[in-house]
C-alpha cells in the first residue's frame, strides 16, 4: 500500500489542518510522510501551523480511513493527485486556497491546452440552453476540455452537448466519488468518465451538503483557463464561482440577457460591473482566448551574451527544462512572487528570449 498516499490522506483528515495548511507544509517538507515524522517544534515554527495545529499532527494516530479509501481508490481505478503530482491540474498551482490532494475518475487531460467552465443557473430557460448549444459547437473544432458541476440545468446541459460534440467533460463533485448528486445524472455521470471524468477534493463518504458547494465551485473556476456564465441570478453558485474566477485572475466571460428577466440578472450585474466580458458566440470566447487565430510572432535571433538578471534566469532555466510551461507552474517552479515572474516574462519577451502561446504558456524562442 502507498505509504506516502496514506499519510497525505490522513493529512486531510486532520483537524485546524485547512487547504491552505495542507498545501503550504507539502511545499515545505515535500511529502506527507514527512510531515508526521517532523518534530513538533518544527511543525510549530512554521507560518500559521503554531503549536495547537503541530499537537494536532503529532497526535493523529488513526490511519484507517486512510487505508480503506486507498481500497476504494484501488477499487474503482481512481487517481489520487497529489499537488507534487505531475498530473494535478497546473492551473490550481496558482489559486491559494488549491486542494493539497485530488480524486479523479476519468480520461481527460487535467492539463488539456483549453480548458474552459460553463456555469449557470440551475432552472435555466429555452434561450439558455439554446445559447449554450450554439457556443458549444462553435467551440468543438478547436477541441475544448469542457468543465462545470454535474448540477441540474446549465451544468448538465453543459455536460451533454460536450459529450455530444465529441468534446471531453469534467465535472467537478462537491461530495465523493462513491456517489452522484444529483442521483438523476448517473447514467450522464458513466459516459463522462468515458469521455472526460469527475474530479473531487471530498473522500468517500462525504454527502453533498451545502457547505461543499462553495469549495467545489473554487476548482471548477481555478482548473479552467476562463468561465463562462450563461443564466444565473443575482444569488447563487453561479455568481460565487465567478468572483472566485476574478480573485484568481482568470477570465470571466458573460452571456446577456433581458433586464426584465431574472435568469439573466447575475450576467447583466457581472457585465455592467466589468466582472465580465460580454459574448454572445462561441468566435467571441475563442477570438478574445486566442485560441481561433494565435499571434505568430516573428523569430527573432536570441542575443548569446544577452545579461540577465536573477528573476529572468529563473524563468529561463525552468523554461529550459520543461519546454512550454503554463503561467501557474512557473509561479510554482521558479519560487517567485507573481508580480515578479510576471516582470520576468515581460522584460524576456521584450528582448525576444520568450514567447506566449495560446492558454497563458511561455517558452523559449
Amino acid at each position: 500500500m502507498d505509504n506516502e498516499l496514506i499519510h497525505h490522506i490522513a493529512l486531510t483528515m486532520v483537524s485546524q489542518i485547512g487547504d491552505l495548511h495542507a498545501r503550504e507544509l507539502i511545499l515545505h517538507f515535500g511529502s506527507a510522510e514527512k510531515i508526521f515524522k517532523a518534530r513538533k517544534s518544527d511543525l510549530e515554527k512554521l507560518p500559521g501551523i503554531g503549536e495547537i495545529r503541530a499537537r494536532a499532527i503529532k497526535d493523529f494516530k488513526d490511519f484507517s480511513k486512510a487505508e480503506e479509501e486507498i481500497k476504494f481508490i484501488e477499487e474503482t481505478q481512481i487517481q489520487a493527485l497529489s499537488i507534487l503530482h505531475d498530473n494535478y491540474p497546473k492551473r490550481l498551482l496558482n489559486c491559494y486556497d488549491a486542494p493539497s490532494l485530488l480524486y479523479f475518475r476519468g480520461n481527460a487531460n487535467l492539463n488539456a491546452e483549453k480548458i474552459i467552465s460553463i456555469i449557470g443557473t440551475r432552472n435555466n430557460t429555452d434561450y439558455g440552453k439554446e445559447v449554450a448549444k450554439k457556443i458549444i459547437q462553435e467551440l468543438a473544432p478547436f477541441n475544448v476540455l469542457v468543465v462545470s458541476g454535474l448540477a441540474y440545468g446549465v451544468d448538465s446541459i453543459a455536460h451533454k452537448l460536450a459529450l455530444s460534440e465529441n468534446l471531453q467533460t469534467v465535472g467537478v463533485l462537491a461530495h465523493g466519488l462513491d456517489r452522484i448528486y444529483p442521483l438523476e445524472n448517473t447514467s450522464l455521470s458513466k459516459e463522462m468518465i468515458q469521455q472526460g471524468g469527475l474530479l473531487t477534493d471530498f473522500m468517500t463518504g462525504t454527502k453533498p451538503d451545502k457547505q461543499n458547494f462553495p469549495k467545489r465551485n473554487r476548482i471548477v473556476a481555478g482548473i479552467s483557463d476562463a468561465t463562462l456564465v450563461i443564466e444565473t441570478s443575482l444569488k447563487g453558485g453561479s455568481m460565487i464561482t465567478a468572483e472566485i474566477a476574478n480573485s484568481y485572475n482568470k477570465d470571466v466571460f458573460a452571456v446577456p440577457g433581458k433586464i426584465s428577466d431574472s435568469k439573466s440578472e447575475g450576467c447583466n450585474y457581472l457585465i455592467k460591473a466589468n466582472k465580465a466580458a460580454l459574448v454572445t458566440c462561441g468566435k467571441d470566447i475563442l477570438d478574445f482566448m486566442n485560441w481561433d487565430h494565435p499571434v505568430q510572432k516573428p523569430r527573432a535571433q536570441r542575443e548569446l551574451f544577452v545579461e540577465l538578471s536573477a528573476d529572468e534566469e529563473s524563468v529561463v532555466q525552468v523554461l529550459q527544462q520543461l519546454g512550454a510551461v503554463h503561467i501557474d507552474e512557473l509561479y510554482v517552479k521558479t519560487g517567485l512572487r507573481s508580480s515578479a515572474v510576471a516582470a520576468a516574462i515581460l522584460d524576456l519577451e521584450l528582448q525576444n528570449i520568450i514567447e506566449v502561446l495560446p492558454g497563458k504558456i511561455y517558452k523559449l524562442l
